[in-house]
C-alpha cells in the first residue's frame, strides 16, 4: 500500500477516517492524500451567477487556513501528508485524484445510521463508492486509534462476476494481516437455495477463482441482516462487500431497501467494485 486518499469535510466522522488512514499509512509507510472539496455558497453569487475573483481568492484562503488547522494533529506526525483542495464538490474528482496518484485505497467517514444500506444510500459516501475503481473503506461509529482488524468478513452472491472483488478482498486481508471469513447468505423466497445447490454454486465459483477457502452458508431473512448477524457471530471488525459501480449497492442488497433494519454494524465496511 503506497498511497491512501482521505476526503475530509472537517466533521467528526471525517476525523475518525483520518485517524484510521494515518494508522494504515504508518503501518505500510504510505503517503496520505487528504482531500477537501470547497463548496462555493450560492448566497455569495449575484444574479448573474458570477463570483468575483477577490471573493474566490478569499474563500480559498479561508478554506486553506481551516484545512491547515484540521491537519495539525499529533497522530499525523511522521506521516507524509499531501493536502489536496478542490474548489467544487464533484465526487468523480476523487477517482481522478486516485488515478493520478495511483492510490490503493480511499478511506472516508460516514454519517449513516442503521444497517449497511443506510450508510450509503443518498450520501456522499455512496457517490464515492459508485465512482471509485479502488476499494473504499468506510469508517462508521466509534473512533479507531489503531486500525488492526483481526476478523474480516467478505460476503457475496458467488456469481462469477464477483471473482475480481474476492481477489481484492483476499489481497486486502493479507495486507492487513486479517483472517478472511467468506460467507454466502441464504434467504427465503426466490433466492433460496438448498444446501446441496449452494455448495455446488460455491464450489464452482471457488474453482473458477482458483481460491481454496471454506465458505460459510448462513441463513437469514434478508442478505443485509445475514451479513450483520454473521459478522456479529464471528466478531468481525471489518466487513467487505462487492459493489456494482453506478448501480450502487442495490444489486447486492436486493429487496432490502427501505426495510426497517433492527441490526446495525459499528464495524468498518470496505467495498470492492465488480
Amino acid at each position: 500500500m503506497k498511497s491512501i486518499i482521505v476526503p475530509v469535510d472537517f466533521s467528526n466522522q471525517s476525523e475518525k477516517a483520518l485517524k484510521v488512514a494515518a494508522s494504515l499509512a504508518k503501518e505500510h509507510k504510505a503517503e496520505l492524500l487528504v482531500l477537501h472539496m470547497l463548496e462555493l455558497s450560492p448566497s455569495i453569487m449575484g444574479e448573474s451567477g458570477y463570483i468575483s475573483q477577490e471573493q474566490v481568492v478569499h474563500l480559498i484562503k479561508l478554506g486553506e487556513k481551516r484545512f491547515s488547522d484540521f491537519l495539525d494533529k499529533p497522530y499525523l506526525k511522521d506521516v507524509p501528508v499531501v493536502p489536496v483542495i478542490k474548489h467544487y464538490k464533484v465526487f468523480s474528482e476523487i477517482s481522478e485524484v486516485a488515478e493520478k496518484h495511483k492510490a490503493d485505497l480511499i478511506v472516508m467517514g460516514s454519517h449513516g445510521a442503521d444497517g449497511l444500506q443506510e450508510i450509503f444510500i443518498g450520501s456522499n459516501t455512496e457517490r464515492v463508492v459508485r465512482t471509485s475503481d479502488i476499494p473504499v473503506l468506510v469508517i462508521k461509529g466509534n473512533e479507531v486509534d489503531d486500525f488492526n482488524p483481526k476478523n474480516f468478513v467478505f460476503a457475496c452472491d458467488f456469481e462469477k462476476e464477483s471473482i475480481p472483488a474476492l481477489k481484492r478482498a483476499e489481497q486486502m486481508a493479507e495486507l492487513l494481516g486479517s483472517k478472511l471469513h467468506l460467507v454466502y447468505i441464504n434467504t427465503p423466497g426466490d433466492e433460496f437455495m438448498s444446501t446441496n445447490d449452494a455448495h455446488k454454486k460455491i464450489s464452482e465459483f471457488l474453482n473458477e477463482a482458483k481460491v481454496g477457502m471454506e465458505v460459510e452458508i448462513f441463513n437469514d431473512y434478508t442478505v443485509e441482516k445475514g451479513v450483520l448477524n454473521y459478522s456479529d457471530n464471528v466478531s468481525a471488525d471489518l466487513i467487505g462487500i462487492p459493489t456494482h459501480g453506478r448501480r450502487g449497492l442495490s444489486h447486492f442488497f436486493m429487496g432490502s431497501i427501505g426495510e426497517d433494519i433492527a441490526n446495525h454494524s459499528e464495524a468498518p465496511v470496505i467495498t470492492f467494485k465488480i
